[in-house]
């Protein structure tokens, strides 16, 4: 299983030109980096000295509010340098400051584009009675002699099963899955943003799904526990 992706948050720390329309607000933007897509947003704030600070989310993986480094803002060109991660920005906001055309550079370039938006999208669910599979399952993963751990969380809701999936030893947690489906004991998990999926058959006990891990195009065997 591929390794996701991780992003962390932005800060901004010079002033636009006076005269300017504002950065200030949130940006969306999709970070396609070939595993699949992160959807993250950028918070932006100015001070009353005209400086600017941001934080980043991060919606796909649930990671919100992440601390900031160093960023330039000058002539319409943004510049984003993330030391902790060896990563960094650049890009050049529109004339009536509601777009961000820019690159992503993480060890290879991404394009990366913001546009103004509404605050962080993270999907919002009604509460349902828990089912009878609710809770953490988790298995592990033998990909060619590497062992990897996976938990999945399910919850029910109002609008059908959800699911978030960890890989404590790649650091990833929380990555959701793009749909749930459960016909009687057949369960079928999908995670589009690493293009993965598993599919597996409950026991009759509610102790187990044996099943498959499928991303791109390989295909492990998978056995879930469910955790007390």
């Amino acid at each position: 299983m591929s390794k996701v992706l991780m992003i962390t948050a932005l800060v901004v720390c010079t002033a636009p030109l006076a005269g300017a329309k504002s950065i200030a607000g949130d940006w969306q933007g999709t970070l396609s980096t070939g595993n699949g897509d992160l959807l993250l947003v950028v918070h932006i704030t100015e001070s009353g000295d005209g400086s600017l600070k941001a934080t980043l989310d991060s919606v796909n993986q649930h990671v919100n509010g992440i601390p900031v480094t160093t960023i330039t803002f000058k002539d319409s060109k943004l510049s984003l340098d993330v030391a902790a991660i060896h990563g960094s920005y650049a890009g050049t906001v529109n004339a009536d400051v509601t777009q961000i055309n820019g690159t992503w550079t993480q060890g290879q370039p991404f394009p990366l584009n913001f546009k103004r938006g509404t605050g962080s999208a993270t999907a919002e669910h009604k509460p349902a009675k828990p089912s009878d599979i609710d809770g953490a399952w988790s298995g592990m993963l033998d990909a060619g002699g590497t062992k990897l751990r996976a938990v999945f969380h399910i919850t029910n809701t109002a609008d059908g099963l959800t699911a978030t999936m960890d890989s404590p030893d790649q650091n990833a947690f929380g990555i959701s899955a793009s749909s749930v489906r459960r016909t009687g004991s057949s369960l079928k998990v999908e995670m589009e943003q690493i293009s993965g999926a598993f599919e597996g058959k409950i026991s009759g006990d509610l102790a187990t799904i044996e099943g498959t891990w499928t991303q791109r195009g390989g295909s492990i065997p998978l056995t879930l526990k469910r955790e007390k």
